[in-house]
């Protein structure tokens, strides 16, 4: 496991940071989570995706479904990247974002993070 790029981005009050990551296998993946849950215990949501060969897997974190993971993993097919890990995690600012919103804030997140 290899952190490549971490960025942080603030939209309308909510700061998202991002962390891409190179990874080997679905265990780095798992510690890779747990040690992030334990790093940001006040983060609201910690949404990711990634792919490992033919292995995929995303997670919304309680955002409405397909509005996190779902955008994080589109850019990692539309990068054509593999044994990835992008893991984008939103410190709630109050404000809302809806659907559209947080679509484009964990595409974008996910999208400044790969380039």
């Amino acid at each position: 496991m290899r952190i490549i790029k971490t960025i942080e981005q603030t939209i309308k009050k909510s700061r998202f940071v991002a962390i891409f990551y190179q990874i080997d296998n679905v265990l780095e993946v798992k510690e890779i989570l747990e040690d992030l849950r334990k790093e940001h215990k006040k983060a609201k949501h910690i949404a990711y995706a990634y792919k490992i060969q033919n292995m995929v897997k995303k997670s919304d974190d309680k955002e409405p479904a397909n509005t996190a993971g779902t955008p994080i993993y589109n850019i990692i097919e539309k990068k054509k990247l593999d044994n990835v890990l992008i893991v984008v995690i939103r410190y709630f600012g109050g404000i809302k974002l809806g659907a559209g919103g947080l679509i484009r804030a964990y595409g974008g997140c996910a999208n400044e993070v790969t380039n």
